[in-house]
């Protein structure tokens, strides 16, 4: 029962026994009396604000509203928004003059309780441990001069076949599809977070060539943003980092990024991206190293034979610019060569300009100017 519920919350938040006197749903008038059927608390739990009045036991009177928000659009998709959105809104109320008070901030449990979350400063998480190797320690020996196995062709497979079957989980939300790509453009984990990064006065990209990738990106959302039948589900952040092996093909994946659905061209371009930079870095920026260009062409051809998704083609070009910006950063790759950062700029740029399909099998080609 609802008030049940709202009252053993505010027994444990004020910490003595109380009588819930009225619930009031805003907008609505007052809920049935008690003894009548009351609404689930999942439509409390859906953005309802509801006023209660309720005696502790010392006998004074209180009165609080609760409510919580609901996943319509406008950057609320994700259960992660709205939660980032209270807890902001816990913290900020109580600073500005003339606020109104926050009390308290929680959290709905699966079965329906009300728990306080108000005395969180960070949040944080626990997972199981990973047996395993980095996927990037099969690149870092290639790199190195190491020879190309029968075993690096398997996993180059492996992964591109693991994220056909993936993508092939489809979700139709139109809204959500246009939310990823904008967030792709905007968000400060994506382009405009990334050029903001680069610093000011730098030896291999001017701020006008920045402000170009930027033109440019705005101009693939608008020709994205209309395909959102495209959506399906995503690892997000889909790179040889987060990618544990044992033996053979035998994989498990870390650290999933930015919500559960998305466009499959963000998980395509983050693997690959790395064949060619670590194929850069092979040769010190002069060309993509033969045996890098090999995993590439594997993975591409295994992925588009899977899933003959060849329209992944047509809507690629802007998230390998987001993933070009993050291994040309001199924030997260501090120690690579001038050449190779500016041949990484030149595929970046290229790759927007490109209005007919993306040619991975002469991927070379986007690294000149």
């Amino acid at each position: 029962m609802l008030r049940e519920k709202i009252r053993n919350y505010l027994e444990n938040k004020f910490g003595t026994p109380l009588r819930i006197i009225n619930v009031t749903e805003l907008g609505l008038g007052k809920l049935k009396p008690e003894g009548e059927k009351e609404r689930e608390i999942k439509g409390f739990g859906y953005g309802k604000p509801y006023f209660v009045e309720f005696e502790t036991g010392e006998g004074e009177i209180k009165e609080v509203v609760i409510s919580s928000m609901k996943g319509n659009g406008f950057g609320h998709d994700h259960f992660s928004d709205r939660a980032q959105i209270m807890i902001w809104q816990h913290h900020a109320f109580n600073k500005l003059p003339k606020h109104v008070n926050s009390l308290d901030v929680g959290y709905f449990t699966r079965d329906g309780r009300m728990e306080s979350a108000s005395d969180a400063e960070e949040y944080f998480i626990v997972c199981d441990k990973v047996e395993g190797e980095e996927y990037v320690k099969d690149l870092d020996r290639l790199r190195e001069g190491g020879e190309l196995r029968k075993e690096d062709e398997e996993r180059a497979s492996a992964l591109a076949s693991y994220l056909a079957d993936i993508h092939a989980v489809r979700k139709d939300d139109a809204g959500l599809y246009v939310r990823r790509i904008r967030d792709l453009v905007g968000h400060s984990e994506c382009i405009f977070g990334l050029t903001d990064s680069y610093p000011p006065r730098s030896e291999f990209i001017t701020s006008e060539e920045l402000k170009e990738i930027e033109k440019l990106s705005i101009d693939w959302r608008w020709k994205l943003k209309e395909r959102t039948k495209r959506l399906c589900m995503v690892h997000g952040d889909f790179h040889p980092w987060n990618v544990i092996f044992r033996k053979g093909t035998d994989f498990t994946v870390l650290d999933r990024s930015r919500g559960e659905w998305g466009e499959a061209a963000d998980d395509v371009s983050s693997m690959t991206i790395n064949y060619l930079f670590f194929g850069l870095l092979k040769t010190g920026g002069e060309a993509i190293a033969p045996d890098f260009k090999r995993l590439y062409d594997l993975f591409f051809d295994m992925y588009l034979e899977k899933t003959g998704d060849y329209e992944l083609l047509e809507v690629i070009q802007p998230f390998y610019a987001f993933r070009g910006l993050v291994v040309a950063s001199p924030v997260w790759y501090p120690n690579i060569g001038l050449d190779t950062r500016r041949k990484l700029i030149n595929f970046i740029k290229n790759v927007l300009e490109e209005e007919e399909e993306f040619d991975y099998k002469n991927a070379d080609r986007y690294f000149e100017r």
